[in-house]
């Protein structure tokens, strides 16, 4: 007991000999609650509290810390009040909101004007109920991180003067909303960021009216991270489109149920990862249209694949190989890819890959998470699952890629998974390194031997061919 005593002894006078701006920045780590608790812990720490660089205010640590109550939202307020007056000469950076009730409109708007004014870095707002934002005073020389999230809106989100709102700095923006008329919102706050570089936008059912776009128009923007949160039942919509105005995107994640139009501008795109999704509709009529019944599809990417055709990274999900194959009129010729990964379902066929890997004439990596997906009759020579009619027949054109690396990062053993690496290997005649993540359940090392050892097995057109295990449990 006497050794522990010394030992806490020893990392209280390590903790409080720190530099007075070291333990202000360890303040800024904790939720201002703890932060502003400290200041009563002794006269060392007394001071400390105005060296904290980070507001960090939720309503439920300060309404219902332990259990849900019914404490008056009264506490909340005066809590936030008082902390900002009492940091009203310090460095603040950055400034978070979370509210889970419904609270005073007016007074988060005097916290958002005093955070607006005081020369904040950052400023975060969520809420699950409803607040508006005057639109008067949003505006900003300093701000360069700023999220939306939920609840908080803009004043007449839909009919926003133009140059309502101006954030001359603001290089990171989030926005995510259900709300009617975000989408109008969204465009007016994106349009007054002039230098803006990082955009991340969730979009949910009830941001729309019936003709619905996803716009997005921004000169600096380098990447950009798009979902979009629609019910199956949102095929109603009549008029659906995209707008992607972006010419210096570098880096393009995008997910969501196809639409009807696309117009984008991607010149500058490296890397992109698309999980788009038939609409329920479809995939019924799909379905009937392999019983000879006419294909009725909803929504066209001919356009946005064609703005990829530049891309040195492409990742695409199982759902997105259906919607190249359904959606897409034509598939580009990829003459920068190097990289190519997708997913792999049950659910979903390989028809288009043969198209893919052929219109990839440089591709050099091959990821594939999973090799089980669905069995057609149009996935030509990438699958092994139905034997080709001919088998003297030329070699289709998709195997002249210069793939070198092959991984797949699922592999679970089976009879059919190990026929098609055997396809893979026999196919690919630059191989030069094979990954395989081995999928074990129990760790059975018995197990593992035997799905390696098959693997081992398979014979290589490549003679540099390397094949190396891991395994994901």
């Amino acid at each position: 007991m006497a050794s522990r005593k010394v030992v806490d002894s020893g990392f209280r006078i390590s903790i409080s000999s720190l530099p007075d701006e070291v333990l202000g920045n360890i303040l800024s780590l904790l939720p201002t609650k703890l932060a502003v608790s400290t200041s009563v812990l002794s006269k060392r720490w007394r001071n400390l509290l105005s060296l904290v660089n980070t507001l960090d205010f939720d309503d439920s640590t300060i309404l219902y810390p332990n259990r849900e109550s019914d404490l008056p939202h009264g506490c909340f307020f005066d809590f936030v009040d008082k902390t900002l007056a009492l940091l009203i000469d310090s460095p603040i950076k950055k400034f978070s909101l979370k509210c889970q009730q419904k609270l005073d409109t007016s007074r988060v708007e005097l916290w958002i004007r005093s955070v607006l004014e005081r020369g904040f870095l950052e400023l975060h707002l969520t809420s699950q109920e409803d607040h508006c934002i005057d639109s008067e005073f949003f505006t900003s020389n300093t701000l360069v991180n700023l999220t939306l999230s939920n609840g908080f809106y803009l004043e007449e989100g839909d009919c926003l003067p133009h140059d309502s709102v101006f954030f001359p700095a603001l290089k990171i923006l989030s926005l995510i909303a259900t709300g009617y008329g975000s989408d109008y919102m969204f465009n007016s706050l994106i349009s007054g960021c002039p230098v803006l570089e990082e955009l991340f936008i969730r979009y949910g059912d009830g941001s729309h009216g019936d003709d619905w776009m996803v716009s997005v128009s921004g000169q600096s923007i380098k990447r950009m991270t798009i979902f979009c949160d629609f019910s199956k039942e949102e095929i109603e919509i009549d008029q659906t489109s995209v707008l992607f105005e972006t010419p210096s995107l570098l880096y393009l994640d995008y997910s969501g149920y196809v639409q009807q139009h696309y117009t984008v501008d991607f010149g500058s795109l490296l890397e992109a990862r698309l999980d788009l999704r038939l609409w329920e509709s479809t995939i019924h009529n799909y379905d009937d249209h392999e019983n000879n019944n006419p294909l009725d599809v909803f929504g066209d990417v001919t356009n946005l694949v064609a703005g990829l055709s530049n891309v040195k990274s492409l990742h695409l999900s199982s759902h997105f190989l259906e919607v190249l194959h359904l959606c897409c009129k034509s598939i580009p010729l990829f003459s920068n890819l190097t990289d190519l990964s997708f997913e792999s379902d049950e659910k979903q066929g390989w028809q288009v890959l043969p198209l893919l890997l052929k219109n990839s004439p440089i591709l050099e990596t091959l990821v594939i998470k999973g090799l089980v997906h669905k069995v057609t009759d149009k996935c030509g020579d990438v699958c092994a699952c139905i034997q080709q009619k001919n088998e003297e027949e030329e070699e289709e054109e998709c195997w002249k890629c210069q793939v070198k690396m092959l991984e797949v990062s699922v592999y679970g053993g089976t009879c059919t998974e190990l026929k098609q690496m055997r396809h893979f290997l026999e196919k690919l005649k630059c191989l030069e390194i094979v990954k395989i993540g081995i999928q074990q359940e129990n760790n059975n090392h018995d197990e593992y031997m035997r799905v390696t050892d098959d693997l081992l097995k398979l014979p290589r057109v490549s003679s540099k061919c390397q094949i190396q295990f891991y395994m994901i449990m």
